[in-house]
C-alpha cells in the first residue's frame, strides 16, 4: 500500500490514551497504573519519562498533567492481588482499572511495554519504551510514580523502619536488611524473593 494511501487510512483524530505502571520491581506495596487523555496539541517542555526525572520535577509535571488531560485516572493494585496473579498480570490489570475509570472513553490504548491483554472493544498498540517516545504515556508513567510514591509515604508513617520514604518499596539493602530484622509485614509480597539466598 502506498503511503499516501495509508495515511489516508489512518484517523488521527482518535480519541488515545496512555497508559503505564509503576512499582513493578518492589518488594513491598501496590503496583500502580495510570491512564491518560491529553488534548490535541498538547505539548509541555521536559514532559518525558518518569525514571529520567527528579522527584520535584515529577511532582511539578503531575500538577501540569492533571490541569491539562481531558481525562486521567490512576489505580493501584495490592500486593494481595499481586501475590495471586503474579506482577505482570497485576500491573495489566492496573492499567485496565485505570482506563475504566477515565471519564471519557478512549478509542484507541497506547501502552507501556511490550505486554498487554485485550481490553474490551477498544485495540491497543503495545510500545516499548513509549514513555520516552509519547507524550501521553509520559505522563501516565508520572501520575503513576507520583501516587504511588504518595501511598508509600503514608506507608513509612506506621512503618518507618523500612525507610519506605526513601525506597518506596525497592529492593535496598537498607530495605532488605529492615526485612531480615523486622520480618515482613502484610505490606510485602510474599512471593517475591525478599532476601537472597545465604
Amino acid at each position: 500500500m502506498a503511503q499516501q494511501d495509508l495515511l489516508e487510512k489512518i484517523n488521527f483524530d482518535l480519541i488515545e490514551c496512555g497508559t503505564d505502571e509503576a512499582g513493578r520491581g518492589c518488594l513491598a506495596g501496590p503496583v500502580t497504573a495510570a491512564a491518560v487523555i491529553l488534548p490535541p496539541g498538547f505539548n509541555y517542555a521536559g514532559l518525558t519519562d518518569s525514571k529520567t526525572l527528579s522527584r520535584k520535577r515529577r511532582n511539578h509535571l503531575r500538577e501540569v498533567i492533571e490541569d491539562a488531560a481531558l481525562s486521567y485516572h490512576v489505580a493501584h493494585v495490592y500486593q494481595e492481588k499481586i501475590d495471586e496473579i503474579n506482577i505482570l498480570n497485576a500491573s495489566i490489570l492496573a492499567m485496565h482499572k485505570a482506563i475504566d475509570g477515565l471519564s471519557i472513553r478512549p478509542e484507541h490504548i497506547a501502552v507501556d511495554g511490550n505486554r498487554f491483554h485485550d481490553y474490551p472493544d477498544i485495540p491497543a498498540t503495545t510500545i516499548i519504551k513509549g514513555d520516552g517516545k509519547y507524550l501521553h504515556i509520559a505522563a501516565a508513567s508520572i501520575l503513576a510514580k507520583t501516587y504511588r510514591d504518595e501511598y508509600m509515604e503514608l506507608l513509612d508513617t506506621d512503618y518507618p523502619q523500612y525507610k519506605w520514604l526513601k525506597n518506596q518499596g525497592y529492593p535496598t539493602k537498607e530495605h532488605r536488611a529492615a526485612i531480615r530484622e523486622y520480618g515482613a509485614t502484610d505490606h510485602h509480597r510474599k512471593t517475591f524473593r525478599l532476601l537472597p539466598k545465604q
